[in-house]
């Protein structure tokens, strides 16, 4: 475990191995599943031989990491989040960054998670019994740091096996423009969401709906902060949604019997404010695309399917890394240019290449 600056810097100075742009592995446990807001709590490491654990928590200046990543290429596994976390620690991510996940789906790997991937690469069994754990608290169990330390063991080797095969069958310009295109999504992605309180499913209600989600969203973030929990233990978002639902039609809702009476005291405050509120501070219903669903838009878009599952078989690939549903439908109904929602390789594939 490195946790001090010092000992953060040493390591980071023999991890280069004399390369001017250093290869490693990269991992991270946040404690979102603990608290009421999300913290960078553990950073896996591995370069070729050694694997560390970085503590965020106690190091006091990690800019020395930041500026080794800002010139390294980095493995990760399923990496939206890690990316995620490193741009919000380091307000920028390292230039390259390699998904061994992506890698393996455009292989035809239907099984991708790194659990099923070290099994299938290096016949080992990964444990699982840490998934949940509070990395949070110090110290470490034996088993969590086993646990942490696999999450990159594996990583460098498995993305050399990837890379050989994606070479082997002509994908591997495909992997590098996939994972290009992940990383720049979670660098375009906006963080300060002014209406997180608009959760899926909340398109469906009414505006008198929809205040009334504001209001309990509030209510459950007030009470998650105060609790130091994640929101979702107070109550998940589907009892947000049938709450507010019901809310909108009038109809007396049943809080659970765990509920304290003071926490059943502030919602019903909450709505007492709702009811109290004008029409013209109410939130606006969010416009939806509405398409012409005639025989034309999906007879083109039968044919656009038909089209990519027939390239998905011959690749041996699912057909939805070629293109999701979504984005079949918009580009029939010439809501969206193919090269604004397509990579290249997948405009080749459906036959819609510049």
């Amino acid at each position: 475990m490195i946790d001090t600056t010092e000992r953060l810097v040493s390591h980071l100075q023999a991890s280069r191995q004399g390369a001017a742009a250093p290869i490693c592995a990269i991992d991270t446990e946040a404690d979102s599943l603990h608290r009421y807001r999300e913290s960078l709590c553990l950073i896996q490491f591995a370069v070729r031989g050694a694997s560390v654990l970085i503590d965020p928590l106690v190091i006091e200046d990690l800019s020395a990491l930041g500026s080794y990543l800002s010139e390294a290429t980095v493995w990760m596994h399923g990496a939206d989040y890690d990316m995620t976390m490193f741009k919000r620690q380091f307000a920028a991510l390292p230039p390259v960054i390699y998904d061994t996940q992506i890698g393996a789906r455009l292989l035809g790997v239907r099984r991708f998670g790194l659990g099923d991937l070290v099994r299938q690469y290096f016949g080992v069994e990964l444990s699982k019994s840490s998934q949940k754990a509070d990395w949070g608290k110090r110290p470490l169990s034996p088993k969590m740091i086993e646990y942490a330390l696999n999450d990159v063991n594996y990583l460098l080797e498995m993305g050399d096996i990837i890379v050989a095969a994606l070479k082997t069958h002509g994908r591997y310009e495909w992997f590098e423009e996939s994972c290009a295109a992940a990383r720049q999504r979670v660098l375009d992605r906006d963080d300060s969401k002014e209406e997180m309180w608009r959760i899926q499913g909340s398109g469906k209600l009414e505006r008198f709906g929809l205040v009334c989600l504001r209001a309990l969203w509030q209510w459950r973030d007030a009470e998650a902060k105060a609790w130091d929990r994640p929101s979702f233990m107070v109550t998940p978002n589907r009892e947000l949604l049938a709450w507010s639902a019901d809310l909108a039609t009038r109809k007396n809702i049943s809080l659970p019997h765990h509920f304290r009476p003071d926490r059943v005291k502030r919602f019903r405050a909450a709505i007492a404010a709702v009811e109290t509120l004008p029409e013209s501070d109410w939130p606006q219903r969010l416009p939806g695309k509405r398409r012409k669903l005639d025989r034309d838009f999906e007879r083109k878009l039968d044919a656009l399917i038909q089209t990519r599952e027939q390239v998905a078989a011959a690749l041996d690939i699912d057909g939805s890394l070629i293109a999701p549903r979504s984005v079949l439908e918009g580009l029939v109904a010439d809501d969206a240019n193919p090269a604004e929602v397509l990579l290249k390789w997948q405009r080749e594939c459906l036959g819609l290449a510049d």
